[in-house]
């Protein structure tokens, strides 16, 4: 049982230790030390609900003391990204604007469920501002380690909770991904991070959250931790697929602009499931195009009173981003929303004859912090975007996709993606239980 108190430990295997007796509040006490011994040289945590968290854990041990039964994630920590609310602490999303803001005055509600369900929330995650990058290097509050390599980059623009999961500070870290934030950081870091279904998961409470792409979703090192969450996150529990599902690797684009390593893990995860068929994703570079294009206009939404007014506060990479964004024109914008609805029609076609896409996460490993711009396959692109290449296609369909961590001991993180139809989050997390109990996925925590 005290397994449940160490870095190693899962979501799955703390809530069952809980149950059977382990106090939430030593489970707690263990995560908040570990986020203490750690965090300084990560800079997962922007924030810590120390005394929320202690509260909250001695009130879940005096309930099951009078007989309560707690819930499937009885006294699991987690810590979710600056955006999403936390009350008693300020919603930053990352900024310099809000980093002096009132206090949040409730929970959103993807915490609120959490904590119904026993989980306790432990503090805010570090991001890239607004989620616009993809390697959480914030000029306000600090650049995130990959507890893998401290001198390359977690990801992003979800880094923060990439990064805590990794290095065993929590078992659970809930993100966001608009056109990879939660996937590209779960590949560079090593763990497993679902995009869910859009639209599956409430995203009250959530700074910045009224775009048509981004989606709430969970970070973790295992399949079956990644299951419970978007259970609890959703309000839905699906059951495993009924037979045998038909899987394929996605040809054309996705075979193109990968190195080595991403190219070995893809192949590795396809021949343990046993598909040898090759798919084509539909338009995959308009997708991309359109996806990117969508979310730059929706990014600038609500932020041009901001850039009028307190211009000199906005991180300067994220400014020029911004000004860039408030300029595109509104005809690009419905014609790319135009394309995004036959993409997806295509896609349901698709998804008639094949039930899942096996397809790479990332180009490469983790470059090291500070890295400009990648030069993959012979084409040299910035940084933020190369790194997103294979998750930004995805962005604007409605289907859930997962990164599984592919097993590489002694060699920097690498993960694939795996892609359904709306809904089959169950089938995703199937697969890659499948690829866990073959030894071709796995999580272990950061030295």
């Amino acid at each position: 049982m005290t397994a449940a108190l160490g870095a190693e430990a899962t979501a799955v295997a703390i809530a069952a230790a809980v149950k059977d007796g382990m106090p939430a509040r030593a489970v707690i006490d263990a995560a908040l030390a570990r986020i203490e011994a750690r965090n300084t040289g990560l800079n997962a945590f922007t924030a810590i609900a120390l005394e929320r968290a202690r509260r909250r854990a001695t009130q879940l041990d005096e309930a099951r003391a009078r007989g309560v039964a707690p819930g499937p994630l009885a006294g699991v920590p987690f810590g979710v990204k600056a955006m999403i609310d936390i009350a008693g602490l300020p919603t930053t999303a990352g900024s310099a604007l809000y980093r002096d803001a009132p206090p949040a005055r409730r929970d959103a509600e993807v915490v609120r469920r959490l904590e119904a369900q026993g989980a306790i929330c432990v503090g805010a995650l570090n991001m890239d501002e607004f989620g616009m990058g993809g390697t959480t290097e914030n000029a306000t509050f600090g650049t995130t380690r990959n507890p893998h390599d401290p001198t390359r980059t977690p990801g992003g623009s979800s880094g923060g909770c990439a990064a805590a999961v990794a290095a065993g500070l929590v078992p659970l870290a809930i993100g966001s991904d608009a056109l990879g934030s939660v996937r590209l950081p779960a590949s560079l870091c090593g763990i497993f991070g679902l995009r869910p279904t859009r639209g599956d998961i409430d995203a009250t409470g959530v700074l910045g959250s009224g775009g048509t792409i981004s989606t709430l979703g969970p970070l973790a090192r295992s399949a079956a931790d990644i299951g419970l969450a978007h259970a609890v996150m959703a309000d839905r529990y699906d059951a495993p697929p009924a037979q045998a599902l038909r899987v394929a690797a996605a040809g054309g684009y996705f075979g193109e602009r990968l190195d080595a390593d991403a190219r070995e893990a893809v192949a590795r995860a396809l021949h343990a499931l046993g598909a040898t068929r090759v798919v084509e994703f539909p338009q995959a570079k308009r997708a991309r195009a359109a996806s990117t294009l969508i979310n730059a206009s929706e990014s600038a939404t609500g932020k041009l009173g901001l850039l009028r007014t307190r211009l000199a506060q906005f991180d300067p990479a994220t400014r020029t981003r911004f000004l860039a964004h408030a300029l595109l024109p509104a005809q690009w914008y419905l014609q790319a929303q135009r394309f995004r609805r036959w993409h997806n029609e295509a896609l349901r076609r698709l998804f008639a004859d094949v039930d899942v896409l096996v397809m790479p996460a990332t180009p490469c490993v983790a470059p090291r912090i500070g890295t400009a711009t990648l030069d993959i396959a012979g084409v040299e692109a910035p940084t933020g975007p190369m790194l997103g290449w294979f998750t930004q296609p995805l962005a604007g369909t409605d289907c859930p996709a997962l990164t599984v961590p592919v097993a590489r001991p002694g060699r920097l993180p690498m993960g694939v993606q795996l892609f359904a139809p709306p809904r089959r989050e169950a089938w995703l997390v199937h697969l890659a239980a499948r690829l866990e109990s073959a030894g071709v996925a796995s999580s272990p925590v950061a030295p």
